[in-house]
């Protein structure tokens, strides 16, 4: 499978081709928006499941450089810099998938919000299972709705930080480092899941650019 999908070429045209490194911004800014535009429109018009997998993977085979250089710099408030925050939270779940379900399971059970529900995560949630949640939310992008996907992965992302700020508490008196390293995590996601959310109404109205 990773030998099938080596060069993103493959599904975006000659898109990725254009891109030279980063010395036009505006030409950084156009290539992000027609790679991803590419990127979805390919996965949406094939009737090829293997395809949609080998996109749902791609970056367990290739790494997350190439999608860094092509969407990272664009805004959170776009098609590109949605696909990057979903494809880069994936990666950080692959990283540490027992680290990120306990951290979910934490949050959820701080929690007051829908947000579980929206997620969509089996109870309890494992490792695998949240590894599987991942590609699952990955895949509705292409798959499915495009806005409940974004909803989901802005609802994981709250959890998530949901669950950092708990522990944080908890290791507030003891490990004040652990503590700081996890309310700056929390932010971070939490920060996510609004970018996330945005770019979810703005699809829904017919903007995500």
């Amino acid at each position: 499978m990773a030998d099938d999908f080596h060069k993103p070429t493959q599904y975006s045209g000659d898109k990725f081709d254009t891109y030279e490194g980063g010395e036009d911004p505006a030409q950084i800014l156009r290539v992000a928006h027609d790679t991803a535009h590419a990127l979805v429109n390919r996965a949406r018009e094939t009737d090829d499941p293997a395809v949609i997998e080998r996109l749902v993977a791609y970056t367990d085979a290739n790494g997350i450089d190439a999608l860094a250089e092509l969407w990272a710099r664009s805004s959170p408030r776009s098609l590109p810099g949605a696909l990057w925050r979903i494809y880069l939270l994936r990666v950080v779940i692959r990283q540490d998938a027992a680290g990120t379900s306990y951290l979910f399971q934490r949050g959820t059970e701080v929690l007051t919000t829908i947000d579980a529900a929206v997620a969509g995560a089996p109870m309890p949630a494992g490792p695998d299972e949240i590894t599987q949640l991942a590609d699952q939310i990955l895949r509705g992008l292409f798959r499915g709705d495009f806005a409940i996907a974004l909803d989901r992965a802005a609802s994981f992302s709250r959890i998530l930080a949901a669950g950092c700020t708990s522990i944080a508490d908890d290791s507030e008196s003891i490990n004040p480092d652990r503590a700081t390293e996890l309310t700056t995590r929390a932010a971070r996601l939490a920060q996510t899941a609004e970018e996330l959310t945005a770019a979810a109404r703005l699809h829904r109205s017919g903007n995500l650019e």
